[in-house]
């Protein structure tokens, strides 16, 4: 019924009008809006550095609750909010040193694939097996992230929130889009047996079918991580290697370290001298080699005679190679490279950065940006070039391969390393620009993935912290502070097989894509067949 308030006096020309709505009948309407928003905050609390990775499953159940039924446009709103709830404090660590207006720009950019997922999963969501479909979508939306724009994004992939959790040996079945679609249905299927047993409660009529279907969404998961578990193994199939990571630390912390280029270098050639006195000395073991981090020498030790001299002093100091970041340019271009640095020969072998970061390493709309802030084109001067061959490098006998810093996020970055012979992963790193925020344990849980997906141990050197050894079931044998300088030395397993996911490589992600597909078109087409039998 709904109650109207008239004007006294008929000479103001006032019509009738409808009194305000009490407070709690505002309330029940902003619910869901607030809900979605506070179930995006929840699913960001799962993520490292935390070790919540259980909230996960309930902030998709909150989720797929408020979009189940809902239109078009109500669904894009709900997921645009939970977008925003999630990747407002996940990227925070993106405005450290330029300001929130890039943050805010990327946020703003990222959630608009999480309204577009949102009005998917409430297309599907009245559908038989819903919360199978609505995983399915998420994992689309995801998908798309990691390729657009500017060659994707991937950051904040559900599955990266997981190195700690129950399904994490689901990576090695299918990858990040399996195990994130295993937790996204989890918290789908357990939102609706939720809403079932509520609905059975209140009419006395619950659809056991239904439920099944929304516990089997809950237990198939859990249970087909348990059953993965013997897809994860330290097991040494190719020996052993011993390897040593050098965290020399910077001058000081922010974008501006680059002006202190020398003395990085200087920092990462003195831990390696103490790391040698540690081995004459007996209280750390000989490594067969060292890796430096991303950007550990940014002046090219292969152009400029100075830095030649440390970094082969450095190598002939310890007495094995070493591999080396650096900034090297060839032909006017530049190059985030990767070098292997003999005692004896010298440098032996590179590698170049393929996944250059927008905003970080290249600039993308360049005019555009310089119209807006000058400053920001500034920062990146000149745009780096992609390297185009997978890195892996032969030392002593072990198989190496690379993925630098930001490839760590992208799966074909890091698998091909390994269908190109590696035995062993490294992801050298350079976090000093993030100062101490969230971003280096975001970035130390991917690698944490990576090792089981892969089954390889992952070995983690950055300039600043957290450098970390990884054993291929993801866990962390060893690691450092941040902003100390620090070196670490392990005997890590070398390993050849290839888990499904390995072999599988972008398959999976592709069955899930067509997975989602085809529940939408089901809807649509339901939807449009239900718009014509009602005007029939």
């Amino acid at each position: 019924m709904t109650v109207t308030a008239t004007s006294v006096d008929e000479s103001d020309g006032l019509r009738p009008q409808s009194a305000p709505a009490p407070w709690s009948a505002r309330l029940v309407r902003l619910a869901p809006a607030v809900t979605a928003t506070l179930a995006g905050l929840l699913l960001y609390v799962s993520f490292p550095p935390r070790t919540l990775w259980w909230l996960a499953p309930p902030a998709f159940a909150a989720f797929g609750w408020v979009l189940r039924g809902r239109s078009p446009k109500a669904a894009l709103g709900l997921g645009y909010l939970f977008g925003l709830g999630f990747l407002l404090p996940l990227l925070v660590w993106t405005g450290v040193e330029v300001g929130p207006v890039p943050w805010l720009a990327l946020v703003l950019i990222e959630a608009l694939f999480v309204a577009l997922v949102g009005a998917g999963v409430a297309a599907v969501s009245k559908l038989p097996g819903g919360p199978v479909w609505a995983a399915a979508v998420w994992i689309a939306g995801e998908a798309a992230r990691a390729r657009v724009p500017f060659h994707g994004f991937p950051w904040g992939k559900v599955a990266f929130g997981q190195a700690d959790g129950v399904f994490l040996p689901l990576a090695a079945v299918g990858g990040t889009p399996v195990l994130g679609f295993a937790v996204v249905l989890c918290g789908f299927g357990l939102g609706e047996a939720v809403r079932l047993a509520v609905e059975g409660r209140r009419t006395r009529v619950l659809r056991r079918s239904a439920a099944a279907a929304a516990l089997l969404g809950v237990a198939v998961p859990v249970v087909g991580a348990l059953a993965a578990r013997t897809l994860v193994s330290d097991k040494a199939e190719d020996g052993t290697a011993t390897v040593a990571l050098v965290q020399g630390n910077v001058p000081r912390e922010g974008l501006d370290f680059n002006a202190q280029r020398r003395a990085v270098l200087d920092y990462h050639a003195r831990e390696t001298a103490r790391l040698a006195k540690d081995v004459k000395a007996g209280k750390a073991p000989r490594p067969d080699f060292v890796l430096w981090p991303e950007n550990s020498s940014d002046i090219d030790p292969l152009e400029y005679p100075d830095a030649r001299l440390v970094v082969d002093q450095a190598a002939k100091t310890i007495g094995v190679p070493i591999s080396i970041g650096s900034v090297v340019e060839r032909d006017g271009r530049l190059w985030n490279e990767q070098i292997l640095w003999d005692p004896v020969k010298g440098p032996l072998q590179t590698y170049d950065k393929r996944q250059i970061q927008p905003f970080g390493e290249y600039l993308p709309l360049r005019s555009l940006i310089g119209a807006i802030n000058e400053n920001w084109t500034a920062m990146v001067r000149q745009d780096f070039s992609r390297g185009s061959e997978p890195g892996v490098f032969t030392v002593d006998g072990a198989k190496v391969g690379l993925a630098t810093c930001y490839e760590a996020a992208f799966d074909w970055a890091v698998r091909d390393t390994v269908t190109h012979g590696a035995q062993m992963i490294s992801v050298p790193s350079n976090n000093a620009a993030f100062d101490r925020s969230e971003m280096t344990y975001q970035q130390l849980a991917m690698s944490r993935i990576r090792a089981v997906e892969h089954s390889r141990a992952v070995t983690v050197p950055v300039t600043s912290g957290v450098s970390a050894i990884i054993m291929p079931d993801g866990r962390i044998s060893q690691k450092t502070g941040m902003f100390v300088p620090a070196h670490l030395v392990q005997k890590v397993p070398l390993r050849s097989s290839e888990t499904p996911a390995t072999e599988l490589g972008v398959l999976p992600e592709i069955a899930l894509v067509l997975l989602a597909a085809g529940g939408l078109g089901w809807a649509i087409g339901s939807g449009v067949r239900g718009r014509r039998a009602a005007r029939a």
